[in-house]
């Protein structure tokens, strides 16, 4: 914050200009007394994140779940691998990996007959310590 004394950070388009969202976040992280290595952190994420939607020419309005999980994959390549000028070769353990993935499943029939949704039993398995639930239509 310009003038306060107190370290901040910011991001800066491809115009050298603050790229908006980023700098109103940036800034309440500050305003609410985030530590200087926080917003920092933040800082250095969201420029990933920006470079990434940049990249492929993605709004961030209008980001989809398929994005965020480009994004994930992006992140697990090399810096220098990825603005794609660098080809990446799968290792013996993406190999092994995809050998002990689990297979998928045909997703059953849609039920739609509230009779039928009404007795529907299925099975709830917590994981995570019950922060995920995973249900299973029983056989």
């Amino acid at each position: 914050m310009a003038g306060s004394g107190v370290e901040s950070w910011t991001l800066l388009g491809k115009d050298h200009v603050p790229v908006e969202p980023v700098e109103r976040f940036l800034a309440f992280l500050s305003a609410i007394e985030r530590s200087p290595n926080t917003v920092k952190a933040y800082a250095h994420d969201l420029k990933d994140w920006f470079t990434f939607l940049a990249g492929r020419g993605v709004d961030w309005r209008a980001v989809t779940v398929e994005d965020v999980a480009g994004f994930v994959a992006w992140l697990r390549l090399p810096p220098a691998a990825r603005d794609g000028r660098v080809a990446v070769l799968p290792t013996v353990e993406h190999h092994c990996a995809a050998a002990h993935a689990r297979p998928l499943y045909v997703l059953p029939a849609r039920v739609a007959d509230p009779h039928k949704l009404a007795h529907l039993d299925t099975r709830r398995r917590d994981r995570l310590g019950g922060m995920l639930h995973e249900y299973q239509r029983a056989a």
